[in-house]
This record gives C-alpha cells, sequence and structure tokens, in this order.
C-alpha cells in the first residue's frame, strides 16, 4: 500500500455469458443513467463525454460514507474484457470540497465456455489538496483512512454483483441477431 492510498477493494461475481460476448468499454460508455442507478442505492447519476483531449470519460454521481462524490473516470485501458479508468474526483464533504483520486478497474476472465468472473476494483488516493484539508483540520491520515475502508468496501461489495448483471444483460441485449 502506498503511503497515501486509503482504500484497495477487489470484489467478483459471475457473469453467465461466454467472455467472447462481454464488452466492458461498450457497456460503461453507453450504460443508461436508470441502470446505473440500479446498480447501487448510493448512484445518483451518470453519463458520458470525452475528456479536453477527446478520451472516453464516464461521469458518475454518488453518495458514499455520507459525502456526495462526482468522479470523472477517463479510460486509460480500454479492452473488451479489461477497463481501467482514473479520476481526480469530487468529494463534497460537510466541511468543505476536496478532491481524491480514484482508479476503477473492470475485468472479466473465462470461467469455461458459458460463463465468466466479473472482477470490480476500487483504489482511492489522498491527493496533495486532500492531505492539506485533513491536516488543516487535525484529522491524522491513518484515523482517516481507518474510517473511510469499511464505507468504501462495503459500497464496493455491494454494486458489485449488480455491475456483474448489467453487463450479462447488455451482453445478452446486445447479441448479433441470427440470419434466417
Amino acid at each position: 500500500m502506498r503511503d497515501n492510498q486509503i482504500v484497495d477493494s477487489s470484489f467478483t461475481a459471475i457473469i453467465n455469458v461466454p467472455i467472447e460476448k462481454i464488452d466492458i468499454p461498450r457497456w460503461c460508455f453507453t450504460l443508461p443513467e436508470k441502470e446505473y442507478q440500479s446498480c447501487s442505492p448510493a448512484h445518483i447519476a451518470a453519463g458520458f463525454t470525452t475528456a479536453p483531449d477527446g478520451t472516453r470519460m464516464s461521469i458518475n454521481v454518488e453518495t458514499i460514507g455520507g459525502s456526495l462524490m462526482v468522479q470523472h473516470y477517463v479510460e486509460t485501458l480500454a479492452e473488451r474484457d479489461h477497463l481501467i479508468l482514473d479520476s481526480d474526483s469530487d468529494v463534497f464533504t460537510p466541511t468543505g470540497r476536496i478532491t481524491i483520486h480514484v482508479t476503477w478497474e473492470l475485468s472479466v476472465r473465462a470461467i469455461d465456455a458459458g460463463r465468466s468472473e466479473f472482477t470490480n476494483r476500487v483504489q482511492s488516493f489522498a491527493t496533495d489538496e486532500m492531505m492539506a484539508f485533513l491536516d488543516r483540520q487535525g484529522i491524522p491520515f491513518d484515523i482517516f483512512r481507518t474510517q473511510r475502508q469499511p464505507m468504501s468496501i462495503a459500497h464496493n461489495k455491494g454494486e458489485t454483483p449488480l455491475f456483474a448483471a448489467s453487463i450479462e444483460r447488455f451482453a445478452l441485449r446486445n447479441q448479433p441477431s441470427k440470419a434466417a
């Protein structure tokens, strides 16, 4: 764990679809807001756009541990079975707005001909701005990390099987039709 790492949380769930039918980036960058909201009671809104350099970006709004977060996930790796997104996310706390760096990694691996294992990994890191914010309030980083981890881990654990189900539905809906 790096000195500024807050959490590194990873959970898995089964997707009842062969791996070759899964396209995680396509799912992520076309995810309807209602579908995103159905994956966690903490999910508020979602959309997609592009970063200034044209790279795809997923915008997610959620509440974790009582703090509203606006995540600006920019793709850093996009393969059908593996997507890595990085965000300098805005966190709105009772004592002010700060940023936190989040890396969201989604991947699948084949289990057998008809099933895949989905992994949802979230890592978060304190930015220099966040460290200064905590310091101004007299909050030791280790205490903050200890309090934040259970909320972040519980959130990831709850959304992982629902994301897997959403990816499965997306894969089944987007199958090429068979010729008659």
